[in-house]
């Protein structure tokens, strides 16, 4: 099965206890989201924010990863119950979202670009990938 490329939303925060534990949760720890990930699957955290809601803007992309092996299984994340999937990290540095609105497809409308990210987990292509993985490199 070919790996699929997707974009989480949380906060800053979150993808450093993640990548600490190694683990990743999507959608405040839903069963659902994160069931829609395989292993070997690619993700990028984006982060609005230091804390989901709260906290200094972020507006970057903060880490990556590839979901290991294993079925999705419960536990407490940060103080709460989710449902999250093993995980390896490759990069954590910050690269503003603002230097790439023109090339990512799944950003229509670069005025409105935050609408793209409304959505807590989406699937994006392997080149818009590509272009958040080279972006962050770059900023390391």
């Amino acid at each position: 099965m070919e790996a699929k490329y997707w974009v989480g939303v949380v906060g800053a925060k979150h993808a450093v206890s993640g990548r600490e534990r190694g683990i990743c949760a999507f959608s405040h720890g839903k069963h659902q989201a994160i069931s829609r990930l395989s292993p070997g699957d690619r993700f990028a955290f984006y982060a609005p924010r230091e804390g989901y809601r709260e906290g200094d803007v972020v507006q970057a992309f903060v880490a990556t990863g590839t979901v290991g092996d294993g079925d999705p299984f419960e536990t407490d994340f940060d103080g709460n119950p989710a449902w999250v999937r093993a995980a390896s990290y490759d990069l954590e540095t910050r690269a503003s979202v603002r230097a790439l609105l023109d090339s990512l497809t799944f950003v229509s409308n670069p005025k409105n670009w935050g609408m793209a990210f409304r959505r807590s987990l989406f699937e994006v292509t392997s080149e818009d990938f590509a272009s958040i993985e080279t972006a962050m490199r770059n900023t390391e």
